[in-house]
């Protein structure tokens, strides 16, 4: 297989074989990610993605499914997503069902009706890292699109069937915007109709600018208390149902199918964990960690 540079997987898709077809990420600008810091981007070469294809069709020849692997390979254009389509229907005829990750504004050079297409020949879901809905924010750590543009694509991908994730990147904002990061991201969200919100805390990792800006004083970190409150005022105002999902630093299973359904036991979680939780040791687990 041609594995090349990083490699990144959703761990939350049920087990499938991996088909690289970009490398790096178009964009590379966010403040908070150097996933792809070094990794130029560039597309899988068209030979390089048939041996790959062969080779999966040797081990897992009946396989259903299939993680189409890159930053953001939905930035290719619909003709060359189309010819892809093709070579997998001819190397693994029961694939159903291709995911891949995407930034929002790959979405902009394709119509609704290439849409459909792509859907009706298996690019069913994709993995949008969207992180906020609050203009200020996308312009303070660099996202390369607006709010308006959230809703605009993400009303394509709806009109087309194609089912999309949406991600909350909790603390980004830092303490200057929180709260209105927070309220705008969950209006911006409500608006559109995810079949999964995730949200993760804001780490900040070695090399990334929003590092080198904290340590200059130039953004204001919040803490372990003040990003569960963020959090929690997300979760208050998000109204869509869809499947919620958190990796934050707390114990608290808050991760499930129907959210409006759970969403009073989340904030009943999330209470308990401001009124009780051990803040320093949930510091501590942040501190560990050493990716996105």
């Amino acid at each position: 297989m041609h594995y090349t540079g990083t490699l990144y997987r959703n761990p939350y898709e049920p087990p499938s074989p991996l088909l690289e077809i970009t490398q790096g990420c178009t964009h590379n600008k966010c403040k908070f990610c150097t996933m792809y810091k070094n990794v130029p981007f560039r597309m899988s070469p068209i030979e390089w993605i048939r041996e790959d294809l062969a080779e999966i069709a040797q081990y897992d020849p009946h396989t259903q499914r299939l993680q189409l692997i890159g930053a953001d390979p939905f930035c290719m254009s619909f003709e060359r997503l189309n010819a892809i389509c093709d070579l997998v229907h001819q190397y693994l005829p029961d694939v159903r069902i291709m995911t891949m990750a995407a930034r929002v504004d790959n979405v902009r050079n394709k119509t609704v009706e290439q849409l459909k297409i792509l859907k009706e020949k298996g690019m069913s879901e994709v993995n949008l890292g969207v992180e906020s809905g609050d203009d200020w924010t996308l312009e303070r750590f660099q996202k390369g699109y607006h709010a308006s543009d959230i809703l605009e694509q993400c009303h394509k991908l709806d009109e087309a069937g194609i089912s999309y994730w949406m991600t909350f990147l909790n603390g980004v904002a830092g303490k200057e915007h929180s709260h209105e990061h927070a309220i705008h991201s969950a209006e911006i969200f409500s608006q559109c109709h995810p079949m999964v919100v995730g949200t993760g805390g804001l780490t900040l990792f070695p090399d990334t600018p929003l590092l080198d800006e904290a340590r200059r004083g130039e953004f204001d970190p919040l803490s372990e208390r003040e990003m569960l409150e963020e959090l929690r005022t997300f979760v208050q105002h998000l109204t869509v149902d869809c499947y919620f999902i958190t990796h934050h630093t707390v114990a608290a299973n808050l991760t499930g199918p129907h959210f409006l359904a759970r969403k009073q036991q989340i904030l009943d979680a999330l209470d308990r964990v401001l009124n009780e939780g051990d803040m320093d040791r949930l510091a501590w687990i942040r501190s560990r960690k050493t990716n996105l």
